[in-house]
Parts: structure tokens; C-alpha cells; sequence
């Protein structure tokens, strides 16, 4: 992206929710995700004099083959288990395309669905 003509672009990393709301028992999935969100805002800011920007997208609970056990029941903080609200992988498709279609001089360094 530095080296085409002309240089720039979007890069749009896979984060989630539980990089700042983990659930329990999800420290290396939780770590994984802080990772994601230094990836990101680093690569926004060495990015910036190139015209490449860089958008962490937090995903919760979409309805997806990974995502649909969330809908039978997670633990929570508190110890106990419920259900929680999904949404459609749509949502997420559309906030992609939303993102990636805004001016290059639009930044967005972190964006939360759910």
C-alpha cells in the first residue's frame, strides 16, 4: 500500500468485544484481541503519511457457525449462564462495506457492533 501509485488504502482488522468486555475463561482469546486493537491503532498512525488507514471492527454475538453458542447460553461475571441477544452476520457485511467506502481522509480507529 506504501509503494502502489497511488499509495494508500484501507486495512479493516477483525477485533471483537471482548478485547475490552471479556468473558470469563477467555484469557488467550481476550489477549488475542488486545493484540489486535496495538496492530491496529500502530498501523493507523505509521500508516498515516502513506494515506493508509486502519479500522479495528468489535464484533458481538453475530449469528455465525463460531458465534451461535452464545445464543444457548455463555457464563458470565457473575458465575451464572444465560443467553444473550444475537444479531444477523449481516450487520457486520454492511459495517465493512460502510467502512470501506468512506473517504480516504476518514479515519475510524475502532468501530463497536453488537
Amino acid at each position: 500500500m506504501k509503494t502502489q501509485s497511488p499509495p494508500g488504502g484501507r486495512i479493516i482488522n477483525n477485533g471483537s468485544i471482548s478485547s475490552t468486555a471479556p468473558r470469563p475463561n477467555s484469557t488467550a482469546y481476550t489477549v488475542s484481541k488486545h493484540a489486535i486493537l496495538g496492530l491496529s491503532r500502530s498501523t493507523s498512525l505509521d500508516g498515516r503519511k502513506y494515506g493508509i488507514t486502519c479500522t479495528q471492527l468489535d464484533v458481538g454475538n453475530a449469528a455465525t457457525d463460531m458465534g451461535n453458542h452464545a445464543a444457548a447460553g455463555c457464563v458470565q461475571a457473575d458465575g451464572s449462564t444465560r443467553s444473550e441477544p444475537m444479531m444477523s452476520v449481516d450487520n457486520v457485511a454492511n459495517t465493512v462495506v460502510f467502512v470501506s467506502q468512506l473517504p480516504a481522509e476518514a479515519d475510524v480507529l475502532r468501530l463497536e457492533i453488537m
